[in-house]
């Protein structure tokens, strides 16, 4: 199972959020570009990145911090967060990226979106933020009635990378991720599922990797210092049924 450490991106900072609540940061660092490194040193084979002040505002922002870290480190990195439009997708393609995540305007553009996923296949990642089960957009500001199985049914067959599934109710609340909400998407599609929110523990590690998700995001638990990076890793990687 892969491991996403996340770096979340307001104002060139690194910082992390409770559900989703911008009036709910904690600041971790002002050099994004060193924490990429501190995970890459860790043993990160991957990074989960997120433009916070681009999801709120519907282009790229922290261009700056993005250029830094990819200029920092030689893994594969993902980032969501106010990608919108075609001229988005490209900047951050030349910029370095290796997948986006597109959430909000897959659910209110679908055929742009199909459009975009052939355009660039395996580039393209679908996030899914849920909120009771159904789609949140806009950078969490909004809930819609979709619901998130039902969307990602949508695009099963497209050549997505992933969906990234994030619970927001357990996300930065280190209360352990929403196992019965990732069961019923890995039910729903045959895509690589990503879970997101919640992972606290080894034991975290552990049932996510037993229950056959292909990788799991973890935020908040590694900045607070809950949760090993190196250790986790190790658990990742232990045999299914050991």
């Amino acid at each position: 199972m892969q491991l996403w450490p996340a770096i979340d991106l307001r104002d060139g900072r690194c910082v992390r959020l409770r559900q989703g609540d911008y009036q709910q940061e904690t600041i971790f660092g002002d050099d994004p570009a060193a924490m990429a490194r501190r995970w890459v040193d860790a043993g990160a084979e991957y990074l989960h990145l997120v433009d916070l002040d681009g999801a709120r505002l519907g282009r790229p922002v922290n261009l700056d911090s993005l250029r830094a870290i990819r200029a920092a480190v030689d893994i594969p990195c993902e980032l969501g967060g106010g990608i919108r439009d075609d001229d988005a997708v490209e900047l951050l393609l030349e910029l370095g990226i290796d997948r986006l995540v597109i959430g909000t305007q897959a659910l209110k553009r679908p055929t742009w979106f199909r459009e975009l996923c052939g355009r660039h296949p395996q580039k393209l990642a679908l996030g899914l933020d849920a909120r009771g089960g159904r789609v949140a957009t806009e950078g969490w500001l909004e809930t819609s009635e979709t619901p998130a199985t039902a969307l990602a049914a949508q695009f099963n067959d497209e050549p997505l990378a992933a969906v990234i599934y994030t619970d927001i109710e357990t996300d930065g609340m280190l209360a352990g991720p929403n196992l019965a909400a990732l069961a019923e998407m890995q039910e729903a599609v045959t895509l690589p599922v990503i879970a997101s929110g919640g992972v606290t523990t080894l034991d975290d590690v552990r049932r996510l990797a037993r229950q056959g998700v292909a990788g799991c995001i973890i935020g908040r638990a590694l900045y607070e210092g809950s949760l090993d990076l190196t250790e986790a890793l190790a658990v990742s990687r232990e045999p299914v049924g050991s």
